[in-house]
Formats: structure tokens, C-alpha cells, sequence
């Protein structure tokens, strides 16, 4: 008969072993008391342990379980369809937008990728109106740090083929200079086509 082994302070899944105990097999094998990480102890046999058959006290079957059978309840709102539009152009080679996201390196972090739970506890929910995901790096990922809910006005200042102007220093997108004078864009693009940002300072500017 093989020597005993001593798997006594060894962890199998939550189950950590503390000793052996007194009970044997049918075929008189040793059984060890066990105590899971939930606090629980349990008598199992060795080979159950090493054979991965029991992996806690029948906590984590339970979680398991429940997680299969029960929806975030979120299913149906604005925020989980978001989510999934983002993870969808980052990683699905057949969807429409995946060539100016995932195409060209614009990724959806690991915490978002397969949780929409840590999703919405990152973001929180969507303000009310018109608002939508943006990023506040176009070259960077999807991710909590480079991410905010935005108005589709903000939106419009961030998109990669605005177009930035520099003057005596300081560059704004050309939505971003309209806000500085208080006009329209079509106002400020049509007057930069014939006059100097001189000239918008000393009309527009206070």
C-alpha cells in the first residue's frame, strides 16, 4: 500500500486543509477536515481534493449557479446597450465600425470586456439626455480613467478629423474657438477664409 501523503495547510480551490480527520473511504482512505474560505469546514477525501471534485463546501456551485440563472436586470437600458455597442466595434471583425476602433488598436479594458456589472459601477448610470460614451484620448482604449459620459456637442469637439488651430500658443478644435468668440462654427470657419484671428479678437472677443 502507497505511503500516506500529508496534505495538511494545502488549498484546493477555497478549501484549505487543516488536518485529518477520523472518517475513511469505503476502501479506507484517509478524509481531511476542510475549511472553505466562505468559513465553513467540511470532511473530504483526498481525492476529491486533488481530483478538483470539490473545489469549496458547495459555495461556489451555488454562485455559480445563480449567476447562470439571474440577469443584471439591465439588460434592456441604455447603459448595457452602450456597452455592448463599444465591446462590439473593439472586438467583432464584422461590425461596421470595428476598422476606426479595434482596427486600428482601440481596445476595451479587461474590467469592461466581459463585466457590464464593472461597467456600470465605473461609469454610473447616463445622465438624462442626449448622452453618450466618449473618450477623452481618441488614440487610447475604452477604459474608466479615458472614459466619461458626454453631450453629443462634446462629442463633436473630440472626433479625430476636427480640425486644430494654434494661435499665439494656444490650440483649440474649431468648435472649441467658436465657444471662445460666442458664434456659430459656420460663422468662424466662413471668417477665417478672409480675415485674421486679429480680427476676431477685436470683434468677437471681451
Amino acid at each position: 500500500m502507497p505511503a500516506k501523503i500529508n496534505i495538511t495547510g494545502l488549498t484546493f480551490g477555497r478549501l484549505t486543509v487543516l488536518s485529518e480527520s477520523d472518517l475513511r473511504t469505503k476502501d479506507g482512505k484517509v478524509k481531511w477536515l476542510c475549511r472553505c474560505s466562505c468559513g465553513i469546514e467540511k470532511i473530504i477525501s483526498g481525492k476529491e481534493l486533488r481530483n478538483g471534485d470539490s473545489r469549496s463546501c458547495g459555495c461556489l456551485e451555488r454562485e455559480t449557479l445563480l449567476k447562470r440563472n439571474t440577469k443584471h436586470g439591465l439588460s434592456k437600458t441604455p447603459e448595457y446597450h452602450i456597452w455592448k455597442a463599444i465591446k462590439q466595434r473593439c472586438c467583432n471583425i464584422e461590425d461596421h465600425a470595428y476598422k476606426d476602433y479595434g482596427g486600428r488598436g482601440i481596445t476595451m479594458c479587461d474590467r469592461w470586456l466581459n463585466s457590464f456589472e464593472n461597467f456600470i459601477s465605473d461609469m454610473g448610470d447616463k445622465p438624462e439626455g442626449l448622452f453618450s460614451i466618449d473618450r477623452k484620448d481618441n488614440d487610447l482604449g475604452y477604459s474608466p480613467d479615458n472614459c466619461f459620459w458626454a453631450t453629443k456637442k462634446e462629442q463633436g469637439k473630440n472626433k479625430r478629423n476636427n480640425r486644430w488651430i494654434t494661435h499665439n500658443g494656444e490650440t483649440k478644435h474649431l468648435q472649441g474657438w467658436a465657444d471662445y468668440f460666442m458664434i456659430p462654427v459656420s460663422t468662424l470657419h466662413s471668417a477665417l477664409k478672409v480675415k485674421s484671428f486679429e480680427y476676431l479678437y477685436e470683434k468677437y472677443a471681451f
